[in-house]
């Protein structure tokens, strides 16, 4: 069952071995998970969301499936919330997953629909995220997203104090980040900000502002803390 287990994994993952230390047992409990995790994926496949071999956690929920595009091999963990209340369409790429507890959410208000999410392929991302798309949200290929990770990608108005911020309507600018970057836990991203490929974001950072490719990033506000290096790399383990 193992071969055939690890087989099937990757399918998903070319490069998955299991470790020597797991057990035949962890290897039945692994393959029951993950075929109810398919039996739920077909049915939500029946019921209008676009993808193919997509696994679903428990108490997964969509809201306006028809504008849900999920590519092959997506995994959607448990009490995951994805709406694609918006004028374009919430997009995740094949081989993605999204951790348990996150909300990934267009926009809220039926009055001023937001934009989109675009998330790439071959992109993790941790437990408890928030990800709207008022403005706008693209996340590139290659992607790995700590726990608590949120994007916001519009602001309230808030230059008078005449009128209260909540009636002052927003602003939306977008958020942008480039293709294999590693983001830490707690990383917030506000509007209008772009990441360039290859950055890397410390854990509770705050991003205000946008940074160039290559990037070490962190602190609130955040800045740049040093530049990765573009030299090729050969000791490195799959």
């Amino acid at each position: 069952m193992k071969k055939l287990i690890e087989y099937v994994i990757r399918l998903r993952n070319p490069h998955f071995r299991f470790d020597v230390n797991v057990t035949g047992h962890l290897i039945t409990e692994l393959a029951l998970n993950k075929g109810k995790a398919w039996l739920r994926g077909f049915t939500g496949l029946l019921s209008g969301i676009r993808g193919r071999q997509l696994m679903l956690g428990t108490g997964v929920r969509f809201f306006n499936a028809r504008k849900i595009k999920l590519g092959k091999w997506v995994k959607i963990d448990d009490y995951c919330t994805l709406s694609a209340l918006g004028t374009g369409e919430l997009r995740i790429g094949n081989n993605s997953g999204i951790g348990a507890f996150s909300r990934i959410i267009i926009s809220t208000s039926f009055n001023l629909l937001g934009s989109h999410i675009h998330i790439g392929n071959n992109v993790g991302i941790g437990e408890y995220a928030y990800l709207g798309g008022g403005g706008g949200l693209e996340i590139g290929d290659d992607c790995i997203v700590g726990q608590y990770f949120s994007c916001h990608p519009e602001n309230h108005n808030y230059d008078t104090v005449v009128l209260p911020v909540r009636l002052q309507g927003v602003s939306r600018k977008g958020i942008k980040i480039g293709r294999d970057c590693w983001i830490g836990a707690k990383v917030t991203i506000l509007d209008g900000v772009e990441i360039g490929d290859h950055c890397v974001i410390a854990a509770g950072a705050v991003v205000t502002k946008s940074m160039p490719a290559c990037s070490v990033i962190g602190g609130v506000p955040a800045k740049v803390i040093k530049e990765r290096t573009i030299e090729p790399v050969f000791n490195y383990q799959n």
